[in-house]
């Protein structure tokens, strides 16, 4: 197998593997060289999260240190999700380049709303804008 040669290629790689072939193919989770073509916050998180974060969010331990968003109080303050995916932080990498604000806001509604968390105050477009400064 062929080391990807940029981060989004790995990351596609990542969910790829995590998702099983069979679904990979079915629904590809890389939509571009530059961007990701999906729109809703299940398809982003299956195409881009889960190859970390794990297909249930439970989070993952070994070449790396993966947090679970399952459970995850600190998904309480809509901006720490929307900062982390669009400036990422540590291991985790920024997606702003890669993501439009509207599909940052549907990632983290869904995973607001998903995993045993109970975060009803939806994000907004404008949240987000005024995290990525767009």
């Amino acid at each position: 197998m062929t080391r990807p040669r940029s981060p989004l290629a790995a990351l596609a790689l990542c969910a790829a593997l995590s998702a099983g072939a069979a679904q990979a193919a079915e629904q590809p989770p890389f939509s571009g060289p530059d961007h990701f073509d999906e729109s809703s916050g299940q398809a982003l998180f299956q195409g881009i999260c889960q190859g970390c974060h794990m297909p249930q969010a439970q989070g993952a331990e070994g070449a790396g240190h993966y947090p679970a968003l399952a459970h995850n109080s600190r998904l309480a303050a809509a901006a720490y999700p929307i900062y982390m995916v669009s400036h990422g932080n540590g291991g985790m990498p920024s997606f702003k380049d890669y993501l439009s604000d509207e599909q940052i806001a549907e990632v983290v509604n869904y995973v607001r709303t998903h995993f045993d968390n109970h975060y009803a105050d939806t994000v907004k477009v404008d949240d987000v804008k005024k995290i990525t400064q767009r």
